[in-house]
């Protein structure tokens, strides 16, 4: 059977791939500790699981609008209103299968063939491909200094040709956490505004913050909001991730074409995830504060035995990763080789950085337990001194 290019340029996600590929190691009785998913190791909170029961008890579990339910809509828009401090509607949200898939019907509503989105990096890895799928081609911007891990405006607008056509913006940031400040987000708003370039603000990691807050796009200024895309859902802060569920949020007109893009390419989201999310938002579970603040413990423990092994690390101020330099560490093999390396000598999945776009780095979650993050620093520092 003859593949078209578009299926042929598609790589596979490589944080999924060293996931299954740790999975395999386990199944073969290795002790292997994996940080390279993107995944809270927690449950979905009681009331989530409760309203999901509740929904298959009732025998309703039926095709919901190809958007989703008007009840978890209006549960978004009040969210996001209390949140971002903008009003929002129902019919400014979009229900989707997850905030990948949110992502890629903003692109698929928004660029064409040939058009350019622009790409701060680092950044996570399937924005690239995900662009490609939507027929546009992915422009990535270097951080400017060396070491900074902080969009370039400069960069940004040496990029700029008349093709381009949007700008995705991760604030916390996956893989580095880093929270852009006002200022960024100002700037960066600004300049999609001086260059009319659609702007996505991926924010799914937005409630995992351990310091100062994480401004939106929106924020900034009604003509700001009027060309954003917010792109967010459960998986992260609610720790839903095999729900499979987030939103997309934006302009009225663009949330209709994305709705009926829908209807055609995948239907209506999950019912029994969908009533999960509502009872999520309608009330803050309790055991989300509780995530968070074990996050920030895990974080001061990973940033510290970081520290002491020498590996220079960007402060994550949210999200669940760490993001540290191991260029001196590297041969022509890369950050790839490095964690290949890794994985075969010591047992220990990270995802290298090569797949956000820097290769000077590697990424580890911290998504596990105190005792786990412990030993898997031992387990880095011992194959560190093998790298000498």
């Amino acid at each position: 059977m003859r593949l078209t290019k578009r299926a042929r340029t598609i790589q596979p996600s490589i944080t999924l791939a060293l996931a299954a590929q740790a999975t395999v190691m386990r199944a073969e009785g290795r002790d292997v500790i994996n940080m390279a998913v993107g995944e809270p190791d927690f449950p979905a909170p009681l009331r989530v699981r409760k309203a999901a029961v509740r929904k298959i008890e009732s025998g309703d579990v039926r095709y919901t609008a190809a958007s989703g339910t008007i009840e978890l809509k209006r549960a978004v828009a009040k969210h996001l209103t209390d949140t971002r401090g903008v009003p929002y509607g129902s019919d400014e949200v979009a229900i989707c299968h997850s905030s990948k898939h949110a992502l890629t019907q903003a692109l698929m509503a928004t660029v064409e063939e040939g058009d350019e989105v622009l790409i701060p990096l680092p950044a996570w890895s399937s924005y690239f491909d995900i662009v490609r799928l939507a027929g546009a081609e992915p422009i990535l911007i270097e951080p400017g200094e060396s070491g900074s891990v902080h969009p370039d405006l400069e960069g940004l607008r040496a990029a700029i040709t008349p093709r381009s056509r949007a700008l995705m913006i991760n604030s916390p940031n996956n893989p580095s956490g880093v929270v852009l400040n006002r200022d960024e987000i100002h700037d960066l708003s600004e300049f999609a505004e001086e260059h009319d370039l659609v702007l996505i603000s991926d924010e799914i990691y937005r409630a995992l913050i351990y310091e100062d807050k994480a401004p939106s796009p929106v924020e900034i200024s009604p003509s700001v909001r009027e060309r954003t895309l917010i792109v967010d859902g459960a998986s992260k802060v609610f720790a839903m991730t095999g729900y499979r569920i987030g939103y997309l949020a934006g302009p009225q007109a663009t949330i209709e074409a994305v709705s009926a893009m829908q209807s055609q390419m995948t239907g209506s989201p999950n019912a029994i995830s969908q009533e999960g999310f509502r009872a999520a938002l309608e009330k803050t579970p309790p055991e989300t504060e509780e995530m968070r603040l074990a996050f920030a413990e895990r974080r001061e423990v990973i940033l510290r035995g970081l520290m002491e092994l020498g590996l220079s690390t960007p402060r994550p101020g949210g999200a669940f990763y760490a993001f540290p330099d191991v260029s001196p560490y590297l041969d022509e093999h890369g950050s790839m080789g490095f964690c290949a390396a890794l994985l075969e000598q010591q047992s220990l999945a990270l995802v290298p950085g090569s797949a956000f776009g820097l290769d000077s780095h590697v990424r580890l979650s911290y998504a596990l337990g105190l005792d786990t993050i412990e030993e898997a620093l031992r387990r880095l520092g011992e194959f560190l001194k093998t790298r000498r």
